[in-house]
């Protein structure tokens, strides 16, 4: 059993959780299926460098923000990352908090993330 399957048990349903997850578990996460990978920085951060395949909706922009999640599956889990893990946490709780079931998020965020890849 991976160390990422062990934080997906099943979960009593309408409750969501956000959980967190070292740079090794989440890249491990996100390139063993399709996900709804989001960063959340500004435009300008994310086009300095990110993770392939992330989609940018950035945190300070709300209406943008929260029409872009309308948009997805609440059921399916989403990654979260931001520059050090401060923004994505606090996107993390909206995201809770507008039905989502399940957030992953980016301990460290993409600087903890260069420090390890790059």
């Amino acid at each position: 059993m991976s160390i990422v399957s062990l934080f997906f048990k099943k979960q009593k349903p309408g409750k969501g959780s956000s959980i967190m997850l070292d740079c090794a578990a989440y890249k491990e996460a996100i390139e063993s299926k399709k996900v709804q990978l989001i960063d959340v920085r500004t435009s300008k951060e994310y086009f300095g460098g990110h993770i392939k395949d992330a989609v940018n909706v950035d945190y300070y922009k709300n209406k943008e923000f929260t029409e872009y999640f309308d948009s997805l599956d609440r059921s399916q889990p989403v990654y979260l990352y931001c520059r050090s893990g401060q923004r994505s946490q606090k996107a993390a709780s909206r995201l809770l908090a507008m039905g989502f079931e399940q957030i992953i998020d980016l301990k460290g965020g993409i600087l903890q993330w260069n420090k390890v890849f790059n």
